[in-house]
């Protein structure tokens, strides 16, 4: 089976948490038997096809970009050209151009859209998109929700619940590189014994502004890895708040962010807006047994991390409670072993990549089935 993976952004342009979910969707149900390829927008100038773990990804250019909307009049032919070699083609929202591009370039493919996010910033702009987005949701064969918490809680996903189901994001263990002993050492030396880390792009939704409020005044060493659009930002409040113990270490390779969640006392994860929809980093931290913290903000962050048994859940934009969960967490050290040990339980019992290649690979099953059946009763009636 050939599926068409189509997105705004992919490696090696960009590194985030859909590129990541994609990767793994990749690798994981090329291990059972699924021809993977992804296309993207690029603004690099060779767009020679290459091979990345096992799939292929082409990139067309990216014309235009407007309100993280990518625009490119070449994705409209490939997606077209692409998606006729296809069995399935995969969309990932949110991206207002890729649903103009599906019905520009005529697909009659099976269709599966993974809902990664509500488009909660744009406000103005989502009035204008609403249209254009029911129409892509009400076309599609499958809508995919990625926890049950975010099902529950958006009011799009809602309108079209017979077509949605719920398969989680996943990740491969094996696939994380097990850092050297020089790298962990160098690590260790660099911040410390015992640290609250974060790991993500630095953008707005991300809360970090309220995690740096959180420590105002505490000794707690806080490690932020990553790097993005708002970090001179960030960067300016630590310093406005005095803040010694918190350092910025800029984007990480692979090995470096896997010393860091090794080393690391707890996984701090300030997400306060629904744009975080899931959170792998925070996945992440459970995978290698941390306790977490994250926000209730009525998505997959809560379905990773549960109040009390995997780590503490903390009220969206409260800095008072995100430090007093911060405070509980570092003053009782079995607790926070005993919780590390209960979330990677839960990464083994829910969220490993085979799980998540297997509930996709079923479903695009169905779907090429479905649209089988459908096209031989179609040929029926018109004998």
């Amino acid at each position: 089976m050939r599926v068409l993976h189509f997105y705004k952004t992919y490696y090696p342009d960009s590194v985030g948490g859909v590129e990541q979910v994609i990767r793994q969707m990749c690798v994981s149900t090329g291990r059972l038997g699924i021809t993977n390829h992804v296309l993207s927008l690029s603004r690099d100038q060779n767009l020679e096809p290459f091979d990345y773990e096992g799939h292929t990804v082409h990139r067309v250019p990216l014309n235009v970009e407007v309100a993280s909307n990518g625009v490119s009049v070449q994705a409209i032919g490939a997606l077209a050209r692409m998606a006729a070699q296809a069995d399935v083609v995969h969309y990932h929202f949110p991206w207002p151009f890729m649903d103009m591009a599906h019905f520009l370039a005529r697909i009659d493919k099976p269709t599966v859209v993974t809902y990664h996010s509500d488009i909660v910033r744009q406000k103005t702009l989502l009035k204008l998109y609403q249209p254009l987005r029911h129409r892509f949701l009400q076309s599609v064969d499958a809508i995919v929700a990625t926890s049950p918490n975010y099902l529950a809680s958006s009011a799009v996903l809602d309108r079209y619940r017979d077509k949605t189901r719920v398969i989680a994001f996943g990740l491969d263990r094996s696939s994380y590189p097990v850092p050297e002993q020089a790298r962990l050492d160098h690590w260790r030396a660099r911040v410390g014994q015992k640290f609250f880390l974060f790991v993500g792009v630095l953008r707005y939704y991300k809360g970090l502004h309220i995690l740096l409020d959180a420590v105002a005044g505490t000794d707690y060493p806080v490690v932020i890895v990553g790097a993005g659009p708002i970090e001179a930002e960030l960067k300016a409040r630590a310093a406005r708040l005095g803040l010694k113990h918190v350092q910025f270490v800029g984007a990480v390779d692979d090995h470096d962010k896997a010393a860091l969640l090794d080393l690391c006392y707890a996984v701090a994860f300030p997400s306060h807006l629904r744009s975080e929809a899931f959170g792998i980093s925070l996945l992440e931290g459970a995978m290698y047994g941390k306790p977490m913290i994250s926000s209730e903000i009525g998505t997959g962050t809560t379905y990773i991390n549960v109040h009390g048994e995997t780590g503490l859940v903390v009220p969206p934009s409260d800095h008072e409670a995100l430090r007093a969960a911060m405070q509980r967490l570092w003053n009782d050290p079995r607790m926070a072993r005993e919780m590390g040990q209960r979330a990677e339980a839960r990464y083994w019992q829910l969220f490993t990549s085979a799980q998540m290649a297997e509930s996709y690979a079923r479903l695009y099953e169905e779907l090429v089935a479905r649209k089988a059946e459908v096209r031989l009763t179609a040929a029926a009636r018109v004998g």
